[in-house]
C-alpha cells in the first residue's frame, strides 16, 4: 500500500521511487534472498515457547513452493496461556498500568527505531515468506509500518477526556481508559503493516495484546515480537500466536477474558468472528473485510495517467489487496482506447523472482490462492467475458499467475461480483452517469472507490455518492497513518488508522463528584 502526494505522469517504478525521498532505500537497501530465521515459536510473556501440543506447521516460500521452516502451531491452550499473561500485565498497579502515557509513546518510537535498524532484513523476510517484490516491501511496507508506529507514539499522551459543566453542585469529567485484553487477528497480504495498524493504537492507549499471525506468513510478525521485548515492553503486554484460524483464531474470538477483537480478512470469516463475540462475552469487534472496489474513468481524464493508475490499483501486491480497484468502469467515449492501452500495459508487466528489482510482480501467497484465482479466470471465460490478456499460470514453479485483463464484463458474472484477490482486471463500459452510481454501489462491499476526472463537479458528486469508506480522486492506494481506513456494508465496521482508530481501543468513563459549591 503505497502513499503519494502527486502521481501524475509517474510509472509504477517511479511510484516506488517516491519513497527514496523518505528513506535511504535507493542507495543502501541490501536484499537477503535467503534470510536467517531467528524465531519460529509462540511468544508469550516475553518468552519463546513451543506450542503446548508440540505441533508445528510449515511456512512456504511462494516463489518456489519449498518449505522455509516449521513454525509452532498455537491453538486454544496457547491462547489461554497468552490471555492469562496479558491479564497479569493489565492488572491494576502493574508496571504497564502505572507507566506514564508519554513513556508508552517512547516505547513505540523505540520499536520503530528497531524496525528501521533491521529494515533490510525485515523486507527480505517479508519477500521470502510472502512473495511480494523486495523493492516494494522495503520502500512501501516497511516505510508505512515505521510511520504508523511513530504516528501512534505521538498519540500516547494526547487522547484525553474532558471536564463537563453539568447542572448542580457537581464536578464532572471523563477519562479515556484502555479496553483491556485485545485479541487481534491479522492477514497474510501485508503482515508487517497490518500488525502495525493494530499494535500501534492498542499499545498507545495502554491495552495489552494477544495477536494471531496468519499461518501463511508468520515470520516477520514473530521477529517484531522479539523487537517488542528488545524495545522494553513489559512481559505480557505483547503476545504472538502463530496458528490456524479455526483453532487459534476461534479461541481468541470466543475467549471470555478477551475484551475486544480486531480482525482483518475475508467477509466470510468476519461473520464468524462477530457471531463468536456475541456467543461469548459481547466483546467489542472491529472488522476490516473484503472489497470489490469501483474505479471510474471519465472521458475527460488524462488517459495515460488513468491507464497507469488503474493498472497500479489492481495489480499492486499481485492483486492481493482488500481495496484493489477490481471493477474498472470506463466512459464510452474513451473505452476502446483505454482497453487497448490497458492490454499493452498488462503485457509489459514484469513477473518473476521477487528479489530481482526488475520485476513488478511476484507470486501469489500460496497454492490455494493461486488455484482460486485460476478458477475465477475460468469462470470469466465460461460466462462470456473476453479474455484480452494473460489468463494462465506463469511458469511451473512457485505460485505465479499471469497479469490478466477481461473486457466485455457484465455485473452478473462471478469475476464482477466476487473478490478475486489476484492479478485479474475487469473493464466495463458506461455511458449514463446516474446509472453508473447505481452500478458502482450495487455490491455487498463498500471498502474503497476512485474516480479519474478533470471536472471538479463530477469529482465531488461521485465522492459523495459512492458508498465506500475511502474515495480516491485522481489517485489510488494513497495511504497515510493519519487518514482513517475502513468499510461500509459487508466490508466491515470500525476504522483503523488516524485519530478515529483510537476509539476502538478506549473506554470512556464519566466521573461525577459532589462538591460543596459550584463556582463558574
Amino acid at each position: 500500500m503505497l502513499s503519494s502526494a502527486r502521481l501524475v505522469g509517474l510509472s509504477f517504478r517511479q511510484n516506488l521511487g517516491r519513497y527514496a525521498r523518505y528513506s535511504n532505500y535507493s542507495t543502501v537497501a541490501k536484499p537477503q534472498p535467503n534470510p536467517d530465521i531467528f524465531h519460529n515459536q509462540v511468544f508469550i510473556n516475553n518468552e519463546w515457547h513451543d506450542a503446548v501440543s508440540g505441533k508445528t506447521f510449515p511456512t512456504v516460500n511462494p516463489s518456489t513452493g519449498d518449505i522455509i521452516c516449521h513454525v509452532a502451531e498455537g491453538d486454544k491452550a496457547d491462547v489461554d496461556i497468552a490471555v492469562n499473561a496479558a491479564k497479569e500485565a493489565f492488572r491494576f498497579g502493574s508496571p504497564w498500568r502505572t507507566i506514564d502515557a508519554s513513556n508508552r509513546g517512547e516505547l513505540l518510537n523505540r520499536l520503530a527505531d528497531l524496525i528501521e535498524r533491521d529494515r533490510d532484513y525485515l523486507a527480505s523476510l517479508e519477500t521470502f515468506d510472502n512473495g511480494k517484490p523486495f523493492h516494494v516491501a522495503h520502500a512501501g511496507d516497511l516505510e508505512l509500518t515505521i510511520k504508523c508506529y511513530r504516528y501512534y507514539a505521538g498519540w500516547a499522551d494526547k487522547n484525553h477526556g474532558k471536564t463537563i459543566p453539568v447542572n448542580g453542585d457537581y464536578f464532572c469529567y471523563t477519562r479515556h481508559e484502555p479496553v483491556g485484553v485485545c485479541g487481534q487477528i491479522i492477514p497474510w497480504n501485508f503482515p508487517l503493516l497490518m500488525q502495525a495498524w493494530k499494535l500501534g493504537p492498542a499499545l498507545a492507549m495502554g491495552n495489552v495484546v494477544v495477536m494471531k499471525l496468519a499461518e501463511q506468513t508468520p515470520l516477520t510478525g514473530l521477529y517484531v515480537a522479539g523487537l517488542c521485548k528488545e524495545a522494553g515492553f513489559p512481559p505480557g503486554v505483547v503476545n504472538m500466536i502463530p496458528g490456524y484460524g479455526p483453532t487459534a483464531g476461534a479461541a481468541i474470538a470466543l475467549h471470555n477474558d478477551v475484551d475486544k477483537v480486531g480482525f482483518t480478512g475475508s467477509t466470510e470469516i468476519g461473520k464468524i468472528i462477530q457471531k463468536a463475540a456475541g456467543d461469548s462475552n459481547l466483546k467489542r469487534v472491529t472488522l476490516e473485510l473484503g472489497g470489490k472496489s469501483p474505479l471510474i474513468v471519465m472521458n475527460d481524464a488524462d488517459l495515460d495517467y488513468a491507464v497507469e493508475q488503474s493498472h497500479f490499483a489492481l495489480f499492486f501486491n499481485q492483486g492481493q489487496c482488500c481495496c484493489a480497484g477490481s471493477r474498472t468502469y470506463v466512459e464510452d467515449g474513451i473505452y476502446d482506447e483505454f482497453v487497448e492501452r490497458t492490454i499493452k500495459r498488462a503485457e509489459k508487466r514484469t513477473i518473476g523472482d521477487p528479489f530481482d528489482s526488475n520485476n513488478e510482480q511476484g507470486p501469489q501467497v500460496d497454492k490455494e490462492q493461486m488455484d482460486k484465482i485460476l478458477d475465477l479466470i475460468d469462470s470469466g471465460k465460461s460466462e462470456g467475458a473476453t479474455l484480452a490478456a494473460g489468463g494462465n499460470r506463469y511458469g511451473d514453479k512457485g505460485y505465479f499467475v499471469e497479469p490478466t485483463v477481461f473486457t466485455d464484463v457484465k455485473e452478473n458474472m462471478r469475476i464482477a461480483k466476487e473478490e478475486i484477490f489476484g492479478p485479474v482486471m475487469q473493464v466495463m463500459k458506461f455511458s449514463d452517469k446516474d446509472e453508473l452510481v447505481e452500478r458502482a454501489n450495487d455490491s455487498m462491499y463498500g471498502l474503497a472507490a476512485s474516480i479519474f476526472t478533470k471536472d471538479l463537479d463530477k469529482a465531488m458528486m461521485f465522492s459523495q455518492s459512492l458508498r465506500a469508506g475511502t474515495v480516491w480522486v485522481n489517485c489510488y492506494d494513497v495511504f497515510q497513518a493519519a487518514a482513517p481506513f475502513g468499510g461500509y456494508k459487508m466490508s466491515g465496521n470500525g476504522r483503523e488508522k488516524g485519530q478515529y482508530g483510537l476509539d476502538n481501543y478506549t473506554e470512556v468513563k464519566s466521573v461525577m463528584i459532589k462538591i460543596p459549591q459550584k463556582n463558574s
